[in-house]
């Protein structure tokens, strides 16, 4: 994340402590008004404190309460876009924790090395598949390999894990229509595509559908619109498909990474100067005049500087796929992301746009 400016900082930390204050003073004020309404006695401040410092602690110690884990054993996992990244990892991780994994690679039949090692393991609980999520042949025949391979085939399969994407940036007079449905193609269909294809086993098992979003779900940001546009769409369609699978015992789980390019290596300094270059040189004539050279390679130098940013330890991404897979009652979103990160989510989302527009744009 590019370092903000000391006025925004200092705005930042003002609306903590006014938020902060708010809370401290108007909410009791307020609950008494309420209690007046009600008819009930009025609270002290220190009794709307200690209570609000309990639905606080609730509130952190939540998600910590034992939910209960699936048994493992016979159960199995597809999962898409295993080459590297995250899918690289996950396939291991599961493959450890004793799943059966089917793990689809765009470049197993090409040699890729993320293929090759996983073929290494040389175990009938990992199992390669060649796939391509833009093709539907390429996706049908993974299926039927994987019902055919299937530990016990009536017991259908746990769960599907939609990790397959791609990333890009650009403002939107650089970006061109084809970029859009590119990305959409592989992040948004990719995922609808394999997901209807897989949901019959699915729902023979009573399993899990698991699909990887991103904070960029959730909230927008510029240069980044291909890439918001595709993952706004994988969370609404995750929205439907739980309303629609709960009567089928069906769980469906989204998963909202923030930050991992330097794990994952999902943008380089050489994506950036190749995806500049094209950028600037398929831009209309009239978008360069009016943008300017100068304003488009300060974008470029913000992308750049992106490149050695995040997270460097896909763990959490990781642990709350298995949560998402393993428990017996998953939760609907999981957020393994920084905390600044969390907090703008959360600003983003919650806070009138005229504001959280202002602190960050």
């Amino acid at each position: 994340m590019a370092p903000l400016s000391v006025f925004r900082v200092a705005l930042l930390v003002s609306f903590s402590v006014f938020l902060t204050v708010l809370l401290g003073f108007g909410l009791p004020t307020l609950l008494n008004a309420a209690m007046r309404m009600l008819g009930l006695p009025e609270t002290s401040v220190t009794e709307c404190i200690v209570v609000l410092y309990l639905l606080f602690v609730l509130y952190v110690a939540t998600p910590r309460i034992p939910r209960g884990l699936v048994e493992v054993r016979g159960k199995a996992v597809f999962i898409t876009g295993c080459d590297t990244g995250f899918g690289h990892a996950l396939a291991k991780h599961l493959h450890k924790l004793g799943f059966m994994v089917f793990a689809g690679c765009f470049l197993k039949d090409k040699g890729g090395e993320g293929a090759k090692e996983l073929e290494e393991f040389h175990s009938d609980r990992m199992k390669v598949v060649q796939l391509d999520v833009c093709s539907e042949e390429q996706v049908n025949q993974a299926v039927e390999f994987i019902e055919d391979n299937l530990p016990d085939s009536e017991r259908g399969l746990w769960a599907v894990v939609n990790n397959a994407g791609v990333s890009t940036f650009g403002e939107v007079e650089f970006t061109s229509m084809d970029t859009y449905k590119q990305v959409s193609e592989v992040n948004l269909w990719g995922t609808i595509r394999v997901t209807k294809a897989v949901l019959p086993l699915i729902r023979r098992a009573k399993g899990r559908v698991v699909n990887l979003a991103s904070m960029y779900g959730r909230m927008g940001n510029f240069l980044r619109s291909p890439y918001c546009v595709s993952k706004y769409g994988v969370e609404a369609f995750s929205d439907c498909l739980r309303y629609e699978m709960k009567a089928w015992g069906v769980k469906v789980s989204i998963i909202e990474p923030g930050n991992f390019i330097v794990a994952t290596g999902i943008l380089t300094r050489d994506i950036v100067a190749t995806t500049a270059n094209k950028l600037w040189s398929e831009a209309p004539s009239r978008v360069k005049e009016d943008y300017g050279k100068a304003h488009f390679e300060q974008h470029m130098a913000l992308m750049r500087s992106y490149c050695n940013s995040g997270q460097r330890d896909v763990a959490p991404v990781l642990d709350d796929i298995a949560d998402a897979i393993m428990s017996k009652r998953p939760y609907t979103r999981y957020n393994p992301i920084e905390p600044h990160w969390w907090i703008r989510v959360q600003l983003m989302t919650h806070l009138p746009g005229a504001i959280s527009d202002f602190l960050y744009f």
